[in-house]
């Protein structure tokens, strides 16, 4: 873990370097003087809309395994994405399996495999989206070459997921010569452990529940580009609206990749990187990058924060979670 933080920060501090290197400080400020306030309000909403429906979704792909209230999966939720951009190392993704599991009858792997199944919801949905915006401006090749092999990888991830789910035994027999070099009674943990996990799989075979997920997936992530074209108004950018489908995939292409808490630097410089397609010089972009940046780590932080008291846990609580709780 220590390396990999190593590793996510230097890379943080190289992409926050290329973001500022050659900016006029005095510039930025002013792009901050002239943000149209008018507009906070909306984009605040639209944040916390997007935290809200994420709850209502993962209560959708919960739901198989055991309905849970609303306002412990809101609750879960905003804590559980706090502890994904303050904790290095991807550790808290573990955050929000361990915290259901303490609401619920629920096991650890098991949620563990909703979130895996959430994921491949978001990948998919933005790749659709992608392709959506194809029609409407010429994407650079680098970003449609990245769209295709995420999305080879996404199928083949899904296609895995479903023979799991489908075909259990099947895939437990594939496993079994693996697992039978284990010890006894890690053998047998290990057993009851992908069987759990694969049990957060259960919406793919209910498809009123799997139509349901994905379309809210969809007006997530549309919400998430309102989002961004309510701040191209605030802050006088003059863009089409495809500039904002065109910078929500980059951006999220750029935090995919392990860097520092809070996704300091590679929030920026992709921003940057999205923004300067659209001709916008790098001093307005970085203007834009910090104040998008700030709005929605800070609505996750107020939320995670709010929420905290009655979620707490440590990181050896997910570590140890993982490992009882299975």
């Amino acid at each position: 873990m220590k390396k990999k933080l190593i590793a996510g920060l230097l890379l943080s501090a190289l992409l926050v370097y290329l973001s500022i290197r050659g900016i006029a400080f005095s510039d930025v400020a002013d792009g901050f003087r002239t943000f149209r306030y008018g507009y906070l309000p909306a984009v605040l909403a639209a944040i916390f809309l997007m935290q809200l429906l994420r709850s209502f979704r993962w209560g959708l792909i919960l739901s198989p395994l055991e309905k849970i209230d609303q306002l412990s999966l809101f609750s879960v939720t905003s804590v559980g994405f706090l502890a994904i951009i303050a904790i290095p190392a991807r550790v808290g993704e573990l955050a929000r399996p361990y915290l259901i599991t303490k609401k619920s009858r629920i096991k650890m792997s098991a949620a563990l495999g909703t979130i895996l199944v959430e994921r491949a919801l978001d990948s998919l949905t933005v790749l659709i989206i992608a392709v959506f915006v194809l029609f409407f401006t010429p994407l650079p090749p680098w970003l449609i070459r990245s769209s295709v092999l995420f999305l080879l990888l996404t199928l083949a991830f899904v296609s895995v997921m479903i023979l799991m789910i489908v075909k259990r035994e099947a895939s437990l027999r594939v496993l079994a010569p693996l697992i039978g070099k284990l010890p006894a009674r890690a053998a047998e943990r290990v057993n009851r452990l992908i069987s759990h996990f694969v049990d957060g799989f259960r919406i793919i075979v209910d498809p009123a529940l799997l139509i349901s997920a994905t379309g809210l997936s969809i007006v997530i992530w549309l919400v998430d580009v309102l989002a961004i074209y309510l701040l191209f108004l605030a802050v006088g950018f003059q863009l089409p609206a495809v500039a904002a489908f065109v910078i929500m995939i980059i951006l999220i292409i750029g935090i995919a990749i392990p860097t520092a808490p809070g996704f300091i630097g590679n929030w920026h410089y992709f921003c940057i990187l999205g923004l300067s397609l659209f001709g916008v010089p790098k001093t307005d972009a970085l203007t834009f990058a910090i104040i998008y940046h700030v709005l929605s780590i800070g609505v996750v932080i107020i939320l995670g924060i709010a929420f905290l008291p009655f979620n707490r846990f440590s990181i050896s609580d997910l570590r140890t979670g993982l490992r009882n709780r299975s």
